[in-house]
C-alpha cells in the first residue's frame, strides 16, 4: 500500500505507472518514508524505482503483510532538491512515524540524510545512488542494495578498452555524484593504462552543452562518458549528435530506465548504460521471474533495470521487517537487516555486518537497441 503527496502532475505519472494505491489507511501501519524527485530531472527513473518496489510491497499486503501489518510506503516528493529532501524527511519521520527512509534519489541527497539518520537513529534502506560515500566509511543506518558508481564507471572505461576505443572524454555533473563517478573512470583509465582526452564538469542545474560539446570534437573523442541526470545526459547526447560527432556515448546506471530511453528519443541506439542488477528479461533468475510474473499480473508489459532496483530493494526491506518480530523498532529494523548473511533474492544474494553495507556488487554493460530495449 502506498500514499503519495505531490504536485498532481507527478500524481498522474504514477497512476500511469500502476505503481502506487492511493487510498489511506484504515489505520497506522508498517510506515516507510520516501522522499524523492518525482518531477524534474531524474523523475522517468524514481517513477520506476517505485513501481518495481510496490510490486514486491502490494504481493506482500495481498497475502496479510508482515506479521498481520501492512506495508505503507509514504511518498513525497523532494524535486530533486538535497535541503527539500532533509525537510520532508523530517515530517516523515517526526510525523509520520516511518520506521525507516527507503529508495530516496540523488547522491547529494543521500549525503544530507546522514545527520538526520544519526539523530533519529533511522535506518535508510536502498538508497537509489551507488555513491561510495554510502559504502566507506560504514554508515551504521545505511543499507545498499546496490553497487557503487566507482565501480560501475570503471568497468565502463574498462570496458571500451577492450573494444578497441584509446580515446574517451568525461563529462561529470559538478557535485559529488559527479566526483564519484569520474573517480571511478580514473580507477578504469588506471587499469588500462589510458588517460582521457578530456574531462569537464557541467551543473546539475539547466546546464549548457554549447561550449562543451565543441571541446569534446576538437579533441577527436572515440567514446563519452556521461556522468549526469537523464534529462541532462540526454540534452548532452542532442547536442553531441547534432555538432555531427558519432563517438560512442556511455554512462551510468542511474539512467537504466525507459524513461531515459523516451527522453533519447531518435538518438537513443546505440547509447550504453551500465547496470548494477541481472538481466530483466532473464527468467532463469528466479527474482527477475517473480518480478516479471507480478508486474504482467498488474497488466505491465515486463519490468525495466530501475524497476528491479526499486523491487530489489523492497525485498530486502520485507525480510528485515520479518526478521525484527511483530513490534519492530528503528533499532530493531537496523539489528536485523545488519544480520542478513547471504539472504537469497532469488538468485542473486545480500549479506550485511558491521564492517559492510554494500548489500550487492554486480555490475554489468548494456546497450540500447534500435526498439529501444537494452540488451546485454
Amino acid at each position: 500500500m502506498s500514499r503519495f503527496r505531490s504536485p498532481s502532475r507527478a500524481l498522474a505519472s504514477l497512476a500511469l505507472a500502476g505503481s502506487l494505491t492511493l487510498s489511506l489507511p484504515a489505520m497506522a501501519q508498517l510506515r516507510i518514508g520516501q522522499p524523492s524527485g518525482f518531477t524534474g530531472t531524474i523523475s522517468a527513473g524514481v517513477i520506476e524505482n517505485t513501481a518495481g518496489a510496490n510490486l514486491y510491497f502490494d504481493a506482500v499486503n495481498a497475502k496479510g503483510g508482515v506479521f498481520g501489518q501492512k506495508v505503507e510506503l509514504v511518498s513525497v516528493d523532494d524535486k530533486f532538491d538535497p535541503k527539500l529532501t532533509v525537510e520532508l524527511a523530517r515530517k516523515l519521520i517526526t510525523e509520520d512515524r516511518v520506521l525507516a527512509l527507503f529508495l530516496n534519489r540523488g547522491t547529494p541527497h543521500a549525503q544530507a540524510l546522514m545527520p538526520l539518520l544519526a539523530e533519529f537513529k533511522v535506518p535508510l534502506v536502498a538508497p537509489s545512488t551507488g555513491a561510495m560515500l554510502l559504502h566507506d566509511p560504514v554508515n551504521p543506518w545505511i543499507f545498499n542494495v546496490r553497487a557503487t558508481y566507482q565501480r560501475e564507471a570503471s568497468e565502463a572505461i574498462e570496458h571500451l578498452a577492450r573494444v578497441g576505443i584509446t580515446r574517451t572524454a568525461v563529462l561529470t555533473t559538478d557535485d559529488t555524484f559527479g566526483a564519484d563517478g569520474a573517480a571511478g573512470t580514473q580507477t578504469g583509465f588506471a587499469k588500462v593504462k589510458q588517460q582521457p582526452v578530456l574531462v569537464e564538469k557541467f551543473p546539475r542545474e539547466k546546464p549548457d552543452f554549447s561550449d562543451i560539446i565543441p571541446k569534446v570534437v576538437a579533441a577527436n573523442a572515440q567514446a563519452v562518458v556521461i556522468i549526469g541526470s537523464a534529462g541532462n545526459v540526454a540534452n548532452a547526447v542532442a547536442a553531441l549528435r547534432y555538432a555531427k560527432s558519432s563517438a560512442q556515448v556511455v554512462t551510468l546506471s542511474n539512467n537504466a530506465s525507459e524513461g531515459f530511453i523516451k527522453l533519447l528519443g531518435a538518438n537513443a541506439r546505440g547509447v550504453i548504460v551500465t547496470q548494477v542488477f541481472p538481466y530483466e528479461r532473464s527468467i532463469k533468475i528466479a527474482m527477475i521471474r517473480e518480478a516479471r510474473d507480478l508486474a504482467k499480473a498488474k497488466g505491465l508489459d515486463g519490468v525495466t533495470p530501475a524497476m528491479l532496483e526499486g523491487f530489489a530493494g523492497a525485498k530486502v526491506l520485507v525480510e528485515g521487517l520479518r526478521r525484527a518480530g511483530p513490534q519492530p523498532t528503528r533499532q530493531s529494523l537496523r539489528d536485523a537487516l545488519e544480520g542478513m548473511d547471504n539472504y537469497n533474492l532469488g538468485g542473486i544474494s545480500v549479506s550485511y555486518n558491521a564492517s559492510n553495507h554494500t548489500g550487492l556488487d554486480f555490475a554489468d554493460i548494456s546497450i540500447i537497441n534500435a526498439d529501444g530495449k537494452f540488451l546485454r
